[in-house]
This record gives structure tokens, C-alpha cells and sequence, in this order.
């Protein structure tokens, strides 16, 4: 699933006993059980509602945590957090209102194309070739007719996970611009402003005076530390020790841990064609980690 925090960059202390691949993966955990904690929370808040509550929630928890200086920056940088804000709240809007349509490993699958799509994009060598035929092949699975014949995946819910992968392609190139303009987490924490901002009418239309309802706002609160607080302390300490390939290659597992996930907490099934598609979308994400930036011999 999308993350809030690639550029941010705040001391992060490492558990002890816990080796940096070890935190990678409860990061990955920590991250699909937030968003199935999040779908349960769909029929009370809707997504919109939810979505609201997440975005709203993890600005306060990293405003109080990090304490960041907000104020004191040139009107080109706010603008380029502005940017940043959108595409985030866009993002999760898109994943939110595809994972009340598809199960949560098949949005997830096709959500992760985008970074696939960044680590690829450019490249001329056969071997990044091969990862697209791969996630392609995956794509075409989870079309909802295909010449294998028709799913049963509602082709709204498809085209949400799909959008929400070009936003995550786009936050991904954003983020190495916010995070050159601010230091340390502050353009995080004013884009999450920003977009709690542009959520808010969505969220109130979706969820109305249940927005105010104790129960579910404790419940919002765990799914904004799940999916953000928890997460980004993890993969921060952990890429102070891991290589960024090693790193790539173990966040390639987020759309088998979401089906497994998807599967444990939802009760969510998926056919022998989400399967496979899962698994080549997974080793396609992989395979560009592990292999993106050798050089070619010769």
C-alpha cells in the first residue's frame, strides 16, 4: 500500500533483537493491516469518511511527534507541498475506493505498477523488459475480461487501484522534490495538511456526524499510526543499514503480504488468477529492485 513519508528523513532508533530485514517486513504488515482495519471501517464512514480520518490523524500524529518548523519558506516550496498534498490525498482516495470494490491483494497488485513503472521508466535493456511482460501478463489476469474469460472484479474497483498506482508513480517523483525543499519531515507534514484539507469535504459527505463518533475516531487513529506513524519509523531505521536494492526488493513483497492479509482478517479469497498475478506483479517488483542499475557487462 502507499506510503505518506519517502521524504522525510527524521532519527529513527532501531529495536533491539530486530534485524533491519525483520523491520522492513513488520513495516509491510503494519501497513495491510491498517488498510484492512480501514475497509472495516467503509460501512460507518464509507471510504471518503475514512480516508479523511487517516490523512487527518497521521498530520497530527507527525506534527506532535516531529514538531517540524512550518513557516519561513519561499511561496515556489509551498507551492511544490501543495502539489505534493494532492497527489497524496488523491492516492489514497483512489486506493480506499478501490479496496471497497476488489479484494484487498488484487487492488494492492495493481497498485504497486506505479513504482514498477518508476523503476523501469527510461530503461532500454532487455532484462527491465522482461519485468513489464511480467506485470503486464498480471494486469491482463485481473482484467475483468480477458481470453481466459470474465472475473468477477468489479471494473470500477480495477480502474480506482490502477489510477491510484499512477498517483503513487507520481508521489514517488514529488517526494525527492519535497524532500530536497524541506528539511526532514515538514513537507510531509504540510502536504498531509493540505490534503486533510482537500479530503474534508469528501469525508463529511461520506461520513457526516460519524466523523464525530468516539469509537470509530479511536479506530481512525489506529489506522493512521498503522499505516504512517509505525511504518515510517521502521523503514527509517531500517534504510540506515540496508542497501536501497535489499530495501526495494523486500517492499516488492507488499502485494503478497496484502493478499495474505486480505485472506487472514477479511476472509478475502482470490481465484487462481489473482494469484498468479499477485506473484508475477511480486517478482516483477523484484526483479527490477535486484537487478535495476547494474550496468550491463561489456
Amino acid at each position: 500500500m502507499q506510503k505518506d513519508v519517502s521524504s522525510a528523513r527524521e532519527p529513527a532508533t532501531r529495536p533491539r533483537g530486530i534485524p533491519p530485514t525483520g523491520l522492513v517486513l513488520l513495516s509491510i504488515g503494519s501497513v495491510q493491516f491498517g488498510a484492512a482495519i480501514a475497509k472495516g471501517l467503509f460501512d460507518s464512514l464509507g471510504p471518503g469518511g475514512t480516508v479523511l480520518l487517516r490523512i487527518s490523524l497521521a498530520a497530527l500524529v507527525l506534527l506532535l511527534l516531529w514538531r517540524p518548523k512550518l513557516g519561513g519558506y519561499a511561496r515556489a516550496e509551498y507551492g511544490l507541498a501543495v502539489v505534493f498534498g494532492l497527489a497524496l490525498a488523491a492516492m489514497n482516495l483512489s486506493l480506499y475506493l478501490a479496496i471497497d470494490r476488489i479484494p484487498l491483494g488484487v487492488a494492492v497488485t495493481l497498485e504497486f505498477l506505479g513504482p514498477l513503472g518508476v523503476a523501469v521508466a527510461g530503461s532500454r535493456r532487455l532484462l527491465d523488459g522482461l519485468w513489464v511482460v511480467l506485470a503486464a501478463t498480471g494486469v491482463l489476469l485481473l482484467a475483468p475480461l480477458n481470453i481466459l474469460g470474465a472475473t468477477d472484479l468489479d471494473p470500477v474497483g480495477v480502474m480506482f487501484a490502477l489510477l491510484a498506482g499512477a498517483l503513487w508513480a507520481s508521489y514517488i517523483l514529488l517526494s525527492v522534490r519535497v524532500g530536497g525543499a524541506f528539511p526532514g519531515g515538514t513537507g510531509l507534514v504540510i502536504s498531509l495538511c493540505v490534503g486533510t484539507l482537500v479530503l474534508l469535504p469528501v469525508g463529511v459527505a461520506s461520513a457526516g456526524y460519524a466523523l464525530l463518533d468516539p469509537k470509530l475516531l479511536l479506530l481512525g487513529l489506529g489506522v493512521a499510526i498503522l499505516s504512517s506513524a509505525v511504518p515510517y519509523s521502521l523503514e527509517l531505521s531500517a534504510l540506515r543499514i540496508l542497501p536501497t536494492r535489499v530495501f526495494g526488493v523486500l517492499m516488492s513483497l507488499e502485494p503478497a503480504v496484502a493478499a495474505l492479509v486480505g485472506f487472514l482478517v477479511l476472509g478475502e479469497l482470490l481465484d487462481w488468477r489473482a494469484v498468479a498475478a499477485v506473484l508475477l506483479v511480486t517478482t516483477a517488483a523484484a526483479g527490477a529492485s535486484l537487478f535495476g542499475g547494474r550496468k550491463e557487462a561489456g
